[in-house]
């Protein structure tokens, strides 16, 4: 499992929290919209969109809920899911593509926002989950080739 915390059960409920964004080519095109109208993440690494009419909308409260539930937020979290991402035998779900994307922008970010070593560190975990997001793009491809 790519995404553990996303199979958790909701407080609220007795159903799962496994929230996708993604289920259209509308949801897409909003998600690019998300991300283009940039995210403001505060010192407790809570990631909220900028935008206030972007963010009262409904897929924006499942954008939240992914962001801040669901991708991992520590470096150490993340190199453990590049390390299963890169030996992963098959195509990734939407979900965990769509999930691994978003860790990658957080990834991006933090990146961006630190300096020395650790800004190394996190653009090694940038390269690491771009390598294997490219992977699974050419997966049916490299299997025609074995």
């Amino acid at each position: 499992m790519l995404y553990p915390a996303a199979q958790r059960l909701k407080r609220s409920s007795a159903a799962f929290l496994n929230p996708v964004l993604q289920n259209s080519l509308e949801d897409v095109v909003l998600l690019y919209e998300f991300l283009l109208a940039e995210l403001d993440i505060d010192k407790g690494q809570r990631i909220s969109i900028k935008d206030e009419e972007l963010a009262s909308l409904r897929k924006a409260a499942e954008f939240d809920t992914i962001c801040n539930e669901v991708i991992p937020k520590s470096i150490t979290e993340i190199r453990r899911l590049s390390s299963r991402l890169s030996s992963y035998p098959r195509v990734l779900k939407k979900e965990d593509f769509e999930r691994t994307v978003l860790t990658m922008v957080y990834t991006a970010y933090r990146a961006a926002q630190s300096q020395g070593h650790q800004k190394d560190t996190w653009a090694e975990s940038f390269v690491n989950l771009y390598k294997a997001l490219k992977h699974d793009l050419m997966f049916p491809y490299n299997k025609e080739t074995s």
